[in-house]
């Protein structure tokens, strides 16, 4: 079952569809009309935001085709961010997918991590 905060979708039982919802507050560092961006709860780096589409999609397994445009804009909305937090240096972008992947919160989700050199492999 999905309810709609506005005009967007969202699940009764994700923690970032009721952060989206303000049932759960969050530091919005970044909003327009199709994300939010926000420090994760466990960082990372000495940079570790998130940024959620305001459309409940569970992971990037379940993206499909109609998302195309939503997730190019989440990838620029990264680069928007990056530049506000003077991440000049460079940064790493992260979408954790699926229990194996990684994914915690059953919300699509971009992770952005800079203020540190960042090693490889990632894992």
């Amino acid at each position: 079952m999905k309810t709609n905060v506005g005009s967007q979708k969202l699940s009764p039982d994700c923690l970032f569809c009721k952060i989206l919802a303000g049932e759960i507050p969050a530091n919005r560092v970044y909003e327009d009309e199709f994300c939010i961006g926000f420090p994760d709860i466990n960082p990372q780096a000495p940079t570790h935001l998130l940024v959620i589409p305001k459309e409940h999609i569970a992971s990037q397994a379940k993206a499909l085709a109609e998302h195309k445009p939503l997730l190019g804009h989440l990838m620029s909305a990264v680069a928007d961010l990056a530049r506000m937090q003077k991440l000049d240096k460079g940064y790493r972008v992260v979408v954790n997918t699926g229990d194996e992947g990684g994914q915690t919160v059953q919300h699509l989700h971009l992770h952005l991590l800079g203020g540190r050199p960042m090693t490889w492999p990632p894992g």
